[in-house]
């Protein structure tokens, strides 16, 4: 019996080094892939990497890790056509099948799902400020984006008919959708009426409906769905063969 305890004890202390060293070695992995990630990225702050599953050591000798989950608090994408980049919040991904090599210095992911936004005075940035003739004697412009609710966006319009501006703005609810896993849609779901003047819907949709395209998400992830919510657009990501490095 003693020489059997004496065993348990020994198969803890080694299971416990075993763990200990485990931790070690998946933390050092952790910062070695956030370095490459904000250096691939050209990101102004290391980003968060937690990799999941157990025990590490043994997916490090495979060379294949069962899940990697990465944020990133504040990130620039592109708009397109030379337009100002769009600024990303709290953009949060989970990667699963991350295939890399021995020195971390490329990593891909099979699949990738995540969340991200863009707070309603970023994405205003895209919609049509000046003002603009929608109709004859009437000029537009949006000057709020706001939750309206049940996944809806309010538009906030101000308006000036016949050389008077409108005592109150006007709004309308919108919908909010992704239009090639790349752009943001912004289109009314009824036109608002300026002063009781008829005007071409065309006219009027220059104003209320806009689109703001997202490119260059990390690892060529793209646009799923989109909602609004209390303080800016709710985003959806997807991927595959998400490069995480290299």
């Amino acid at each position: 019996m003693r020489a059997l305890r004496i065993l348990l004890i020994i198969a803890v202390i080694l299971g416990g080094i075993f763990v200990i060293v485990d931790r070690l070695a998946v933390n050092f992995a952790e910062g070695e892939v956030a370095d490459r990630l904000k250096s691939s990225e050209n990101l102004s702050t290391t980003p968060d990497v937690s990799i999941n599953g157990f025990p590490f050591l043994t997916q490090l000798a495979g060379g294949s890790l069962d899940e990697v989950r990465i944020g990133i608090q504040e990130y620039e994408a592109g708009a397109g056509d030379g337009k100002q980049n769009i600024r990303i919040e709290d953009l949060r991904a989970d990667m699963k099948g991350v295939e890399f090599s021995g020195d971390f210095g490329s990593a891909t992911a099979a699949d990738a799902t995540g969340t991200a936004s863009v707070t309603y005075d970023e994405l205003l940035k895209t919609a049509k400020s000046e003002s603009t003739q929608v109709g004859p004697g009437v000029t537009a412009s949006v000057v709020g984006l706001s939750d309206g609710g049940n996944g809806k966006i309010e538009v906030t319009v101000e308006a000036t008919v016949l050389g008077t501006k409108l005592p109150e703005p006007v709004s309308v609810l919108s919908s909010v959708t992704v239009v090639d896993g790349d752009t943001v849609r912004v289109q009314a779901d009824a036109l608002p009426s300026f002063g009781g003047v008829e005007m071409a819907e065309a006219r009027v949709r220059e104003i209320t409906d806009f689109e703001q395209r997202i490119d260059g998400l990390p690892g060529g992830i793209k646009l799923d769905k989109v909602e609004a919510g209390k303080s800016g657009v709710d985003i959806t990501v997807q991927g595959s063969n998400v490069r995480l490095a290299g």
